[in-house]
């Protein structure tokens, strides 16, 4: 029997278990056509659950409701809670800041926000001044680790809460009744007219000739935009591969060849030379997304896509660069980390076979090498 987690869709509670479960390998399903406020009514549920609270995990030896406890039976016997005595004792101390410091405070100030409680300034203001008193803690403990137990992600990592990026509206607040403005009488008329004011001397400094403003220096272009024009616009090339929706091969892979400028621009492909770590399927999609994010500083000059190849792990990951003129600029060598973590080829465009494989990268062929597509990723 799978384990079945029951809870309403979105809950974030459940992803501490979910993630758990990612790393060590275990299955979890979500139970079919879960309604809040009328499943976990039911004579079933309350008996896993007297609470009716969710989330709640049905195991094969019995149910666990919390989710932190939830958590930890999902990660039992893995490296997520430790190694040793310390470790276990470490990672328990997150879990417990996470649930206290982080999550309390910012349920306290997020749910009247969203109108789930009543709204009340000084109370809200506490919430908001504990909770960056965590953060700065937090952030203070992460600036020098990687992961806040040992050099690799635990489930205190795991169970840190993750809230909602949508910005709750603000809350009206009842202002006092202002109260009528008095009416001043008006000033009598001065019978005597008042003295001119004199007018004050200038300083002498002002009458200095004005300075002239150091010219600003001006910004050192990128090596690239004094390579020779090319006829191939870059631009044109992502629009055309964005808008193309039928036809792939006809309309998109055609133009990009009617369009490509061999002395403008260099192709490349990139094995990442560490696949046999690539055994977790979401940790390789954020590995390969990162890179994307890091590569930012040429998109200019770049256009690429990113393949993760394979049904089961290890996952390989393939890439297919283009390059503003004959080499991998060297700028994105020096400040992009990730090239060195891959295999570069420049692809020889007189071999055909070659060719071919740039065709089906840019296509998102599948199967690509004989194997299924976990993933494509595109930068443009």
């Amino acid at each position: 029997m799978a384990l079945i987690m029951h809870s309403g869709p979105g809950n974030k509670n459940v992803y501490k278990a979910l993630i758990a479960a990612e790393y060590v390998g275990v299955d979890i399903k979500m139970a079919d056509n879960f309604q809040m406020g009328v499943s976990n009514k039911t004579p079933e549920f309350v008996k896993m659950n007297p609470m009716g609270k969710v989330p709640v995990l049905e195991t094969p030896e019995g149910s666990v409701f919390e989710s932190n406890a939830i958590a930890r039976y999902v990660a039992r016997g893995s490296s997520l809670l430790g190694s040793s005595a310390i470790e276990y004792g470490q990672i328990e101390q997150w879990i417990d800041f996470s649930s206290f410091e982080l999550d309390a405070n910012l349920r306290g100030w997020v749910l009247p926000r969203l109108g789930y409680a009543n709204y009340i300034k000084p109370v809200e203001e506490s919430y908001i001044a504990n909770t960056k008193r965590a953060l700065t803690a937090l952030n203070t403990h992460l600036a020098t680790h990687t992961f806040l137990v040992t050099g690799e992600i635990k489930q205190g990592d795991a169970v840190l809460p993750l809230p909602s990026a949508k910005k709750p509206e603000q809350p009206k607040e009842v202002k006092p009744k202002a109260e009528p403005k008095k009416v001043e009488a008006p000033k009598p008329a001065v019978e005597e007219e008042e003295e001119a004011p004199k007018p004050k001397a200038k300083n002498p400094l002002d009458l200095l000739p004005p300075t002239k403003k150091p010219e600003q220096p001006k910004e050192a272009k990128n090596p690239l935009d004094l390579l020779p024009p090319s006829k191939m616009v870059l631009d044109d090339w992502k629009r055309l591969y964005s808008n193309t929706k039928s036809n792939f091969r006809e309309v998109a892979i055609k133009g990009f060849w009617d369009m490509f400028d061999p002395e403008g621009y260099s192709l490349w492909f990139c094995t990442y030379k560490y696949n046999d770590e690539n055994t977790v399927s979401f940790v390789t999609m954020n590995k390969v997304g990162g890179f994307l994010q890091r590569m930012d500083l040429a998109r200019k000059y770049a256009f690429g896509k990113m393949l993760i190849i394979g049904n089961e792990p290890p996952f390989k990951v393939k890439g297919l660069w283009l390059f503003r003129g004959p080499e991998i600029p060297q700028f994105v060598m020096d400040e992009c980390y990730d090239m060195e973590l891959y295999e570069w080829t420049k692809v020889d465009l007189s071999d055909e076979a070659q060719k071919e494989q740039v065709n089906q990268m840019i296509e998102d062929q599948e199967p690509f090498e004989g194997e299924a597509l976990l993933d494509a990723k595109c930068f443009k």
